[in-house]
């Protein structure tokens, strides 16, 4: 077989575990290898999740196991049977459904001897897995129990399309993913992207793009980041990776045929000069579209801003720091949040703008808003769609995280494993439950509680003394607003009320008059028709006006 080459190429790999693998193969394929562990597999400070589902499982609790990983299916098993008997842990797997996500753990269950129900395909992400449960279940899915054997973090994608299919399902984490010890390698990383010194990066999980992220934005570095990645070859092994490179605005440039380490090397190194080539000549082209020598001056300001970088800075020694899109977008969201404030716009739209804000400025996965109304905190704002829970959740004070921090008016600020907090309470009907980081911030108007805002994002996430001291600011600022608003939507419900009261009132006199029956009977009447025609009671009477007002308006004109 022919092999490619990526003719002297810098590549650069962010692989822990099998570094030397990776730095061979890009060897192997004509490229001159850089490699920085972008990750470290640490144990969970509890197995109690994995202890509570072998309990389960041998109480018969389960319809399905879903195995994410092989590692994962043999630590499972190892924490499981250091509390109970390993060969009744197999008769209860053996008695239920088995689906894996692909051939590592497909390997891993047949070591056990239990057999697979079903096997998701290449290129086994949770679409795929998803689509094998609907082939080979069908309608018989629904309902089910379901444990999901997690990998190092939550697939939470799989998990809300498990909720639409009316799943029960139950996270069942064994091992996580966290930075490594030594930051330096992947610092250095960000610095040579955002230099040029860097001609193709290879992602290989999902998490290596979060954390490289993670690391760029800890320096300041995202858009130099960003602007280093328009000249260098992104790779991705497969759709997941290049799922969490489209959440951080990166396309990458090559997918292999088969999401595998060999087909990546393989395949890329035929087309990687030509395609880097490509690449730089249309950022060439599009920077003559603009002021180039701004251009190149706010490229370099940029670089030259990141600590300990790898360019210095030009000019006339001064530091610029370029506002980012992303700054410029949240000024915009203040400007019409006060803008709606001004104009006292209806309470929802003022905190639907809040939560625009809020996304835009910390790259959130999702954002809450509760407001306290009667000594209850109600959920009226959300990023994500939940019309099912949207003005009809409520909170007492003190319950969970959300209510201590309205009952203490004091933030909360978790970077990972959220669900360990024991103040943490769960809600069947929001995926977001099993985010890993949570923000959670009082709204305060003169030494008053108005409500609560909490951000979540789905990987552990290091909330920033920044981004605590922005949302709590948020918070004084428009905590008399969002009071002020919700006011204004009580007086017009209200306001509402009493109007429907009065034409209700109007229509129970028509009816008492023309068929010559008491109140009750003439609401009761009402009544009947609001459920036989799925009308509201104001509708209801309405209708009864307007009929009398057209008979009255005929017999006027008859005379």
């Amino acid at each position: 077989m022919t092999l490619g080459s990526f003719h002297g190429m810098r590549v650069l790999a962010l692989e822990s575990r099998r570094a030397p693998e990776i730095a061979k193969l890009i060897r192997t394929y004509g490229g001159e290898p850089t490699v920085a562990s972008a990750m470290r597999e640490i144990p969970l400070e509890s197995n109690h999740e994995a202890l509570a589902f072998g309990e389960r499982l041998l109480h018969g609790d389960f319809d399905l196991v879903i195995f994410m990983t092989g590692v994962g299916v043999r630590r499972l098993m190892d924490i499981v049977s250091s509390r109970y008997d390993r060969a009744r842990v197999v008769e209860s797997l053996r008695s239920i459904k088995i689906a894996t996500r692909g051939p590592k753990s497909s390997a891993a269950v047949r070591e056990l001897g239990l057999p697979i129900a079903v096997t998701a395909p290449e290129p086994c992400t949770w679409r795929e897995m998803v689509n094998a449960l609907d082939g080979a279940l069908g309608p018989s899915l629904e309902g089910l129990r379901v444990a999901v054997q997690e990998y190092g973090e939550t697939n939470q994608e799989l998990l809300e399309a498990l909720s639409e299919h009316h799943v029960e399902w139950t996270r069942v984490p064994v091992y996580q993913w966290a930075l490594p010890d030594d930051l330096e390698p992947l610092r250095t990383s960000v610095r040579s992207i955002a230099a040029g010194l860097v001609d193709a990066i290879v992602f290989l999980t999902a998490i290596q793009v979060t954390h490289l992220f993670r690391v760029a934005e800890q320096m300041n570095a995202v858009n130099a980041l960003h602007a280093g990645l328009n000249e260098t070859l992104v790779l991705s092994i497969g759709p997941s990776t290049t799922e969490e490179l489209a959440r951080h605005g990166v396309e990458p440039d090559f997918e292999p045929s088969h999401p595998k380490m060999g087909f990546l090397m393989n395949e890329a190194s035929e087309c990687a000069a030509r395609l880097l080539e490509q690449k730089r000549s249309a950022a060439r082209a599009a920077a003559s579209f603009a002021d180039a020598p701004s251009a190149k001056a706010a490229a370099d300001a940029a670089v030259a801003s990141i600590p300990g970088s790898l360019v210095p800075a030009t000019g006339n020694g001064k530091t610029t720091h370029p506002m980012d899109a992303r700054h410029l977008t949240a000024i915009r969201h203040v400007h019409d949040i006060g803008r709606r404030m001004a104009t006292s716009d209806p309470l929802h739209a003022v905190l639907n703008q809040i939560v625009s804000f809020i996304e835009t400025l910390l790259c959130c996965d999702s954002c809450f808003i509760y407001v306290l109304e009667e000594n209850q905190l109600v959920l009226r704002a959300s990023k994500n769609p939940h019309p099912d829970v949207i003005d009809h959740l409520e909170l007492r004070l003190g319950q969970g995280i959300t209510g201590w921090v309205a009952e203490h008016r004091e933030p909360v600020v978790i970077d990972s494993g959220a669900l360990q907090d024991p103040r943490f309470k769960s809600f069947k009907n929001l995926p977001e439950d099993s985010f890993e980081a949570f923000l959670s911030v009082p709204l305060l108007a003169r030494d008053g509680l108005v409500g609560v805002i909490n951000v979540q994002h789905r990987q552990p996430h290091h909330y920033t003394p920044w981004e605590v001291q922005t949302v709590s600011t948020l918070g004084f600022l428009v905590g008399a607003e969002i009071e002020m608003a919700r006011l204004e939507s009580e007086k017009n419900a209200l306001s509402d009320q009493l109007e429907s009261r009065k034409l209700i009132e109007r229509a129970k006199g028509l009816l008492q008059r023309d068929h010559n029956i008491r109140e009750e009977e003439a609401y009761r009447m009402m009544q009947k028709e609001s459920r036989q025609r799925r009308k509201s009671m104001r509708e209801i009477a309405e209708a009864v006006i307007l009929s009398d007002e057209l008979r009255r308006a005929a017999t006027a004109r008859e005379s």
